[in-house]
């Protein structure tokens, strides 16, 4: 095949772009070009040149402007290592930070999100010198279709299913609403038969994420694997999941508090639903809460953790937590820390509070110093080394049954279904600190 055809993708940011990725990647077999077999950003030197991808396409983050400055970063690498290669620059960042790179020359096509099933096209347009502009983007909460059918990457054995993209929730802090656009479903009668093929190609595990899959909604007519139409919710979507497929794992991403409801919570009794939970609560301090926009507080955070240890026993729960968000006090932080170390969760995942252009957050005059930011973080952070190692310890010489999460020719990583006791693998204490690395 011609070199030129050949492409490698860069994946930044969240679970929601690991899906794009996939459907990139089918796009772009399905109009002849190749993956390399080098995905790694090129060094490339005159001896291994011919086997670097000539297309590179960055899908991008868009949720701090740090996550912009990396992109920018790569693709000036890019550039260096092979001047002549194609950039192609889609995703969150292409869609709200487009000047970022229309103004780059390493950057030969800016194509945001509401343009990114055109990426072929565009880039075989590119390669004629037909186009009259490197940037191709349009009013994003106009977008209605979802892209059904990405998640799944070469050599990997599980997939990640989106089940719903955008949001309607504008919370003061998150750009996310104008990159993705409003809030969307796909059918469940789309993902019974999306799944139904994973498994039958040999996928062990389906992740459903989506930009707040607690919003999903299915309003369409039932169709020929539902008998009943009418709205139907996160919870229809799972029991249908469960019932009418044989994947061997289904596993969620991430929740609010207050969405689960004790129908939810009561499906987590069939083995295949997968014992994890990623929580973003963002803060467990209810005033900050309500600065951030976010629609529960405090006591529903407390509720939600202490359902799940009750009703899910053996769970594993991680959970986002912002440190330093602009009205944050000292005594806001505290209440928060202390009402954080009171209930029951596995891992924090902290984000000192990064100012994000075009937020409401951002204009407020209010504004917590770096270094307190910072050693707010260290503070949640070393709780939630602690919290993690507690965990991890108590899986010393547990069986473990677990999902070998790719096919390395020298070693592998594995993901247990829970946090308990299971079957089919010990685990050995030399690898109980990579316990769950990866949910």
């Amino acid at each position: 095949m011609d070199q030129s055809m050949k492409f490698a993708v860069h994946t930044f940011g969240c679970k929601v772009n690991t899906y794009d990725t996939g459907l990139i990647q089918q796009n772009l077999f399905s109009h002849g070009f190749a993956l390399s077999s080098d995905q790694s950003p090129p060094e490339a030197t005159l001896s291994q040149s011919h086997l670097q991808p000539r297309i590179h396409v960055l899908n991008t983050c868009a949720v701090t402007g740090e996550a912009t400055k990396q992109a920018v970063k790569l693709i000036r690498k890019l550039k260096a290592s092979d001047p002549f290669c194609t950039v192609v620059v889609t995703g969150c960042a292409a869609q709200v930070d487009t000047d970022s790179f229309s103004n780059l020359p390493g950057a030969d096509l800016v194509v945001a999100n509401s343009h990114k099933a055109e990426i072929p096209n565009l880039i075989r347009n590119h390669f004629k010198g037909t186009l009259t502009s490197k940037v191709f983007k349009s009013n994003i909460f106009r977008k209605e279709d979802l892209e059904a059918g990405g998640g799944e990457e070469k050599s990997h054995t599980r997939s990640f299913l989106k089940i719903q993209d955008g949001c309607n929730s504008f919370c003061s802090f998150c750009i996310i609403p104008y990159a993705r656009g409003k809030s969307r479903s796909i059918g469940v009668s789309d993902l019974v038969k999306r799944v139904r093929e994973l498994s039958a190609q040999g996928v062990g595990e389906v992740v459903l994420t989506g930009v707040h899959i607690g919003d999903y909604s299915d309003a369409s007519p039932g169709g020929s694997d539902e008998s009943q139409g009418g709205l139907r919710g996160l919870e229809d979507l799972i029991e249908a999941l469960l019932v009418k497929t044989v994947m061997p794992r289904i596993r969620l991403s991430s929740l609010e508090p207050i969405e689960l409801s004790q129908r939810l919570l009561a499906l987590y009794q069939d083995p295949r639903l997968c014992r994890h939970f990623h929580m973003s609560i963002q803060s467990a301090e209810s005033q900050v809460l309500k600065d951030m926009k976010r629609k529960y507080n405090a006591g529903d955070v407390r509720k939600a953790l202490e359902e799940i240890a009750e009703k899910v026993p053996g769970s594993f729960v991680g959970m986002d937590v912002i440190a330093g968000f602009p009205t944050e006090s000292q005594a806001q932080f505290e209440e928060g820390l202390k009402t954080l170390s009171d209930l029951p969760w596995t891992r924090l995942h902290v984000f000192p509070y990064s100012e994000r252009a075009g937020t409401l957050a951002a204009s407020k005059t209010e504004s917590v110093p770096w270094a307190v930011r910072t050693q707010r973080a260290a503070q949640l952070r070393e709780l939630s080394s602690a919290r993690y190692q507690e965990a991890a310890l108590r899986q010393i010489e547990m069986e473990k049954k677990v999902l070998v999460l790719k096919k390395p020719s020298r070693g592998a990583q594995g993901l247990s279904v829970t946090i308990g006791a299971s079957k089919s693998m010990r685990i050995p204490k030399l690898f109980c600190k990579r316990w769950e690395k990866k949910c």
